[in-house]
């Protein structure tokens, strides 16, 4: 069994969204989490806040924000246990960051410490 890193990609949910919207929303995906986490394939996961995010190039620049010039970004990830590609990427078809239009969801395989990827 891997494990996988379900990566969200979303706009700024505070400045397209009500309060009570965005409260709406974390409900969601804590449900979300609790059905993956019912099965015992939630390793774990965090938001991301859009605050204090810096980007820093390979020139050295340092650019405030998260996403510069592009609206999407990585508001957040979980990490799952899937016995497969495509098992994780059905884990990640539930997310609710899917409800917004052009949101998407990336997964990753995480490396193992094994000196294999």
């Amino acid at each position: 069994m891997n494990e996988y890193v379900l990566i969200m990609r979303h706009e700024d949910g505070s400045k397209i969204a009500s309060p009570e919207q965005m409260e709406i929303w974390m409900k969601q995906t804590m449900d979300w989490i609790g059905g993956i986490a019912a099965q015992n394939k939630f390793v774990g996961g965090t938001g991301l806040p859009f605050d204090d995010a810096r980007v820093v190039g390979s020139n050295g620049v340092v650019t405030n924000g998260a996403f510069g010039d592009i609206k999407e970004t990585i508001g957040g990830f979980i990490t799952v246990r899937a016995d497969s590609v495509e098992e994780a990427v059905e884990f990640a078809k539930g997310c609710p960051v899917l409800q917004g239009p052009g949101n998407t969801m990336e997964v990753r395989r995480i490396a193992k410490n094994d000196g294999a990827h």
